[in-house]
């Protein structure tokens, strides 16, 4: 049977599970969403969000340098213990968020902390664009609602496609960890630094550049 988007969306926020693992479950529960969840507390997948209300103080807060110094990341990714914080799983997880950063550029870890004035603005535009093609208001709206979506899976760190496998999130990424650690994990705040960000200057493809720099990693 044919799984909705918006489905699988939901059931994600609901237990934490992976994409896969929610459109899984919803073909397997004949796309009832409350069977579905059990499904996956049955195979353990949704202890994830299970751990969301603990608290995660411990951690790391790590730098990291890429394309020769062209770009800088300063990121805090925290946990629940010590013990976690120095193991080799907690530890490689840091230095793919912080590739993810450096590679991706994201504007805010979660979509809550963009702020209203962004949205707005962002939304105006793609109305106004959705106009020129002549279309009626309430689908020129819809439009920009689909293309404000896309937006925040560009913008907002945790909605970002993984650079290194593009069909899992970095929430999924941290999801998954977490199952295997058993504690809370979440990225609490990072900045990037960008060489010349902000000053006039000749072009270059930088596109291009980190593409290359990622294909050594």
């Amino acid at each position: 049977m044919a799984i909705s988007a918006e489905d699988v969306k939901n059931l994600r926020e609901m237990t934490g599970a992976g994409m896969m693992d929610c459109k899984k479950a919803l073909m397997e529960t004949g796309g009832d969403i409350n069977k579905a969840v059990e499904w996956l507390r049955e195979r353990g997948i949704a202890k994830a969000a299970k751990r969301s209300g603990r608290i995660a103080a411990e951690g790391a807060v790590a730098s990291y340098i890429h394309m020769g110094g062209k770009i800088g990341v300063l990121v805090e990714v925290n946990c629940e213990t010590d013990f976690v914080a120095r193991g080799e799983a907690f530890q490689a997880l840091v230095k793919d968020i912080c590739l993810q950063i450096a590679s991706s550029s994201p504007l805010c870890v979660r979509r809550e902390e963009l702020s209203p004035e962004a949205i707005d603005a962002e939304k105006k535009i793609y109305v106004a664009q959705a106009k020129e093609t002549g279309k009626p208001e309430n689908i020129c709206v819809k439009i920009a609602e689909g293309k404000l979506s896309k937006w925040y899976n560009e913008v907002c760190l945790m909605e970002q496609a993984f650079v290194k496998d593009p069909d899992k999130t970095i929430t999924d990424l941290i999801n998954e960890v977490s199952g295997k650690t058993g504690e809370k994990i979440e990225v609490r705040r990072f900045v990037r630094y960008q060489l010349g960000e902000g000053i006039e200057k000749k072009q270059s493809n930088l596109a291009e550049e980190v593409a290359a720099e990622l294909a050594k990693h």
